[in-house]
């Protein structure tokens, strides 16, 4: 019986990548899509930034597996120049960080990240070459060796190629209708209704008998569930929160000296996995978790490599209603007008495109 994965972002490429691999025949999993442009939202257009011990104790273990994931992906894959994976500094701009075991909700309170962080290391003369110099030196939370960044867009069209070369079956756009139980109470089948790409958006019915069901649908979630379970009492606690990004290219980033790829910048991980030295050490990406009084928001800045992109967001809007689709996102002028002028702070104005 097959295995389906309601929402093909993330979570669910990597759930049916890494199942993929194991005595599941890939054919029998099947990722279902409902937005007809692939990672659409935050899968697409989230930060990057990987770290190993920013939790709370209840998910510490697996945010350390997680990262340490992360680091074998790339090795085996040379996620370097596929994702962008490399080692990131971490840092805090006048920033108070939280202390070991911080259980602060910076994201639901608008706060900086960087009080999420377990530990801060002593002060560095690492920098982001990037950061307008009369800003002074941040402190260093983390050099590198628990922190990492990657571009979440370009990782997940690499899970889902993979996927795919495996014999993964994608439905998209697709959306799910309706779940059959066998008369055990078991599931076993679900009928979705794929939509066709042709300007007569004529759908499709298609019944997959399955054993297992995963819904990775982000935001959408309980709205999934609820739809495909209108009898069940239980509540999923998933929320929305919007957010606003930019992507940035500096003048001095990356440094006139990058120019090729080198092993040495992927972190280690627990288990004692590393690169092989490089002859050359190259620059590592940072992470810049500061805050901007004039906007009242926590902004938070990241470069990254072999791309030359800084990313900026940390503008969050919790009042925003979460659209039908991914691709029905509206975006807010002046959202993109308050991040453009943190940039030309942080960065300094003429700085950057």
């Amino acid at each position: 019986m097959a295995t389906v994965i309601i929402g093909a972002g993330i979570i669910g490429t990597s759930t049916a990548y890494y199942l993929s691999q194991s005595k599941t025949q890939p054919s029998d999993i099947h990722l279902i899509e409902s937005s007809p442009e692939l990672f659409a939202s935050a899968s697409g257009y989230a930060a990057g930034f990987l770290a190993r011990d920013w939790f709370s104790h209840a998910s510490a273990s697996l945010g350390r597996l997680s990262f340490d994931l992360h680091c074998e992906l790339a090795q085996e894959h040379n996620g370097f120049e596929k994702w962008g994976y490399s080692r990131s500094t971490a840092t805090s701009l006048a920033e108070t960080v939280g202390q070991d075991g911080a259980e602060e909700d910076w994201l639901g309170e608008g706060t900086s990240r960087a009080k999420a962080a377990k530990r801060i290391a002593e002060n560095d003369d690492t920098r982001p070459i990037w950061l307008d110099p009369r800003h002074g030196r941040p402190d260093i939370i983390d050099k590198g060796d628990g922190t990492a960044q990657a571009d979440p867009y370009a990782l997940c069209q690499f899970l889902l190629s993979k996927c795919l070369e495996r014999g993964v079956q994608l439905h998209q756009p697709a959306q799910a209708a309706s779940v059959t139980r066998d008369s055990s109470g078991d599931l076993s089948s679900i009928t979705i209704k794929k939509t066709s790409n042709s300007s007569s958006g004529e759908e499709e019915t298609v019944t997959i008998p399955c054993s297992r069901l995963l819904i990775a649908a982000g935001a959408w979630t309980p709205q999934v569930f609820k739809s495909l379970f209108p009898a069940s009492k239980i509540t999923i606690p998933v929320s929305a929160l919007a957010g606003h990004s930019l992507l940035l290219r500096a003048n001095n980033w990356p440094p006139p000296s990058y120019n090729v790829f080198t092993p040495s910048l992927l972190p280690r991980t627990s288990n004692g996995i590393s690169s092989p030295k490089a002859d050359k050490k190259l620059p590592s990406c940072h992470a810049l978790f500061t805050s901007d009084p004039l906007a009242s928001y926590a902004p938070e800045l990241f470069s990254r490599l072999p791309s030359g992109q800084i990313y900026i967001a940390g503008l969050n809007h919790s009042e925003l209603p979460l659209p039908a689709l991914a691709t029905e996102r509206v975006i807010d002028p002046e959202a993109i007008k308050t991040l453009k002028g943190t940039a030309e702070r942080l960065l300094g104005k003429g700085t950057f495109e």
